[in-house]
């Protein structure tokens, strides 16, 4: 059995970009389509019901797009509506972001203090706390809120001095007190995060190895769609650990060439930069769209 859906992916702006990125480097035969919502970032801010509301409509899109599979590549909506989408469409495999990045966060820790960097929202959800746990209840997960930073990135200023200070005061509080017992794991609890990934370990300026969940997330895809026998026909591909023997054959159909696209509530300019500096000149144009009420 095969399927040629694509796999849907949605964020509150720029940031799933990353999961994009180590999705489509884990399942290269697959089609793609990712919706970001940079006219209404950020969601961390936002009440619940707010995130809950905006994730209806991402997904609703994507289902309308015909997804065989979807990530919700931001850990705010993740934190806040994953249980309700996958209500909402029962008949698809929905994945968060939040348990792949919390498993390899308390597989990372060598101390077992692991410090979690994200949304207000995020962290008022103590989802990234209670899914550490799970993995590792002796772990002292240490959560703090950087909301902030997530329209700086979107604005583009990854390399400015207002970033770089913001960052410091971000990352701060993780360094202070006896060097002994801080934290040897950061756990980017947002997928903004990863583009500054660079300046947050200099930041940091410790050996504290920095986490984020778009590596796990795509691992955890690629089962997923294994194990369901969604793969796109001519994939070459069985499980994660067993890449298509032992009883997971690969489809016997002919090769499909992948198809990605890349949509925006926002400025597709602004999206374009950023996916040709992460895909490369081939990365396909953004192409604008509404969602909801305001829907043309």
């Amino acid at each position: 059995m095969s399927d040629p859906r694509p796999i849907g992916l949605f964020d509150s702006g720029i940031g799933g970009l990353t999961v994009l990125r180590e999705v489509q480097a884990r399942l290269p035969a697959e089609s793609t389509i990712y919706i970001g919502d940079s006219a209404r970032h950020p969601y961390g801010t936002r009440s619940d019901a707010e995130v809950r509301r905006f994730s209806e409509e991402l997904s609703d899109e994507l289902v309308e797009r015909g997804v065989k599979a979807m990530i919700v590549a931001c850990n705010t909506a993740t934190a806040v509506a994953l249980e309700h989408l996958r209500e909402r469409h029962p008949a698809i495999p929905i994945i968060g972001v939040i348990r792949p990045g919390a498993a390899a966060a308390a597989l990372a820790t060598r101390t077992g203090r692991v410090g979690v960097l994200a949304t207000v929202a995020t962290v008022r959800s103590r989802a990234y706390f209670a899914a550490i746990k799970d993995e590792n209840p002796g772990t002292r997960v240490i959560e703090r809120a950087a909301s902030e930073l997530v329209p700086l990135i979107e604005s583009g200023l990854t390399s400015a001095r207002e970033i770089s200070d913001a960052i410091h005061a971000a990352v701060g509080p993780f360094l202070v007190g006896d060097p002994g017992a801080r934290i040897d794991t950061l756990l980017l609890g947002c997928t903004h995060f990863p583009l500054i990934r660079g300046a947050i370990v200099e930041a940091l300026g410790a050996p504290i190895a920095v986490v984020d969940s778009a590596v796990a997330t795509a691992s955890f895809l690629q089962e997923v769609i294994a194990v369901n026998g969604l793969e796109t026909p001519g994939s070459s591909r069985g499980t994660a650990a067993d890449a298509g023997h032992r009883g997971h054959t690969a489809p016997t159909s002919e090769p499909v060439a992948p198809v990605h696209q890349i949509f925006t509530t926002g400025d597709p300019v602004a999206v374009d930069a950023l996916a040709v500096r992460l895909f490369g000149e081939s990365a396909p144009r953004t192409r604008q769209i509404t969602l909801g009420s305001n829907r043309r």
